[in-house]
């Protein structure tokens, strides 16, 4: 047998209130009825009785008359003991006009010379009736006149029947109709425990439940949306207020991410403006010195025969280039787009850019390929993409073992070129973040300024492109440039 739970033997608010405010005005009202009826019926049922001992009396009182008319005792007592067949009478009597007993039948009194109802009856020839004592009993006494031919009273009948008998009779229905109401007042709590617990308690507790563990936090927790239809718009309402809530949080927390990105971006370029203001006024002070140094040295260089001076005189103008070199780097992450975008044909820039490479790279260095790919054209910046595409080539082709390998693709929004190169790849311990920080380099001391890759990353920006970098499956490094195609940068297939 199932166990029923805890919360049904317990109850509720809503069973308390329901049994104080609606079964027991009921029952009170039911037992109320029930007692006002029984009063109704023990009425009726006396009056009954004392009709019927009416009756009795009116059936008798005619022989009983005409035989006190002419002194027959014997019919008088006749009539009397007929009295016994006809109904359950204890005692029947009939006196003369003074109040003397003529004939007795039973539990009778004997004398009523001086009892005032006998006298009423006489003088007022009506019927009379009173309950009286009689021999220890407690009777009910109905007097009836009787009468001659010439309609005067000579004399009267008294019938007597005992007052019990008037209790006794409603006795078995008063306890029949007051076990009947208990047994409702049971039945009818039962019904309400039991109906209300089935019907409505069991989902109202369901609904409780439901509440409590959204309040300790399960906030994807849902009530069942179950029973009657008041507790069901109620849970309805509740999973309609929790996916508010969840989409409202959802929301706040989209705009307090973009806020935090857009701080992170704000704080980015406040960094980046400070670093490319630094870097523009040191290439700027860098530049004009640098070109002097290298001048003179190449003068010393042409009018000197001497080994040590010519190959130190070399040297100097080798750190002199690289730090021509560094200085062009400044002023290329310096430099913002103007006005300068044109329709440029992708592939002859990218070979374009290998050729560029090629020649900086020894005649064992790795190959560099473009890989078959659409003809492409694409509205840009065609200095500032060639200067991307410089330093990624550049990039791979210092750390490639054998190969770099160029590719365009053709997709349904963007044109991506990619630059992949067969070296030993990126670092664990380095992110693509990390790369792409000024000045933030992996190469060796000496070997890199760590401007290459944040340059490329300005010229996507102005053009409203990607940059990714990161390791390929197949080992080497791979670096991904994606345009948009959007009006700054719209690309098309040439026809």
């Amino acid at each position: 047998m199932k166990k029923l739970p805890r919360q049904f033997w317990q109850l509720a608010g809503m069973q308390r209130a329901l049994l104080l405010y609606v079964v027991l005005p009921l029952l009170v009202t039911a037992g109320l009825g029930i007692g006002y009826g029984l009063d109704r019926v023990s009425k009726l049922e006396s009056d009954r009785l004392k009709d019927d001992v009416e009756l009795i009396g009116r059936a008798i009182r005619l022989p009983i008359g005409e035989a006190l008319a002419v002194g027959d005792e014997e019919a008088v007592r006749r009539t009397l003991q007929s009295v016994f067949d006809i109904g359950r009478i204890y005692g029947a009597s009939v006196f003369d006009v003074n109040g003397n007993q003529v004939a007795a039948a039973g539990i009778t009194e004997r004398d009523l010379t001086s009892s005032q109802v006998a006298q009423q009856v006489v003088t007022t020839g009506e019927q009379q009736e009173r309950y009286r004592q009689v021999s220890g009993m407690f009777l009910f006494s109905h007097f009836i006149p009787v009468f001659d031919d010439l309609g005067r009273t000579n004399g009267f009948i008294q019938i007597n029947r005992r007052a019990s008998d008037f209790d006794a009779s409603l006795e078995q229905l008063s306890r029949t109709a007051w076990a009947t109401w208990w047994v409702m007042c049971l039945v009818t709590l039962a019904i309400v425990i039991f109906g209300h617990y089935g019907g409505v308690g069991r989902h109202v507790n369901a609904l409780k439940m439901s509440m409590n563990r959204i309040e300790t936090g399960e906030r994807s927790h849902r009530a069942l949306e179950t029973g009657p239809t008041e507790i069901a718009e109620v849970a309805k309402g509740l999973n309609r207020m929790l996916d508010s809530i969840d989409r409202k949080d959802l929301e706040l927390a989209k705009r307090q991410a973009h806020e935090e990105t857009l701080a992170q971006q704000l704080q980015h370029q406040e960094k980046m403006a400070a670093i490319g203001r630094v870097a523009g006024g040191v290439a700027h002070e860098l530049g004009a010195p640098l070109t002097v140094i290298d001048g003179r040295a190449r003068r010393l260089l042409k009018a000197n025969e001497n080994p040590d001076e010519i190959r130190q005189l070399t040297a100097i103008r080798g750190q002199v280039a690289r730090l021509t070199r560094i200085v062009r780097q400044l002023l290329n992450y310096t430099r913002r787009t103007g006005s300068g975008f044109s329709n440029v044909q992708l592939n002859e820039l990218i070979n374009e850019c290998l050729e560029n490479v090629r020649h900086e790279l020894p005649e064992d260095g790795p190959r560099l390929t473009l890989l078959s790919s659409p003809s492409l054209h694409a509205l840009c910046d065609e200095s500032r993409i060639e200067l991307a595409l410089v330093n990624i080539i550049r990039n791979a082709a210092q750390v490639a073992a054998k190969r770099v390998e160029v590719s365009l693709e053709d997709g349904a929004n963007q044109v991506v070129i990619r630059v992949r190169d067969d070296g030993s790849g990126l670092p664990e311990d380095v992110d693509e973040y990390q790369l792409l920080e000024p000045f933030y380099t992996t190469k060796a001391q000496g070997e890199g300024t760590g401007l290459g890759l944040a340059i490329v990353d300005n010229v996507m920006a102005e053009h409203n492109g990607s940059l990714s970098i990161g390791n390929h499956a197949d080992g080497g490094c791979e670096v991904t440039l994606c345009f948009p195609r959007q009006p700054d940068s719209p690309i098309e297939q040439e026809s």
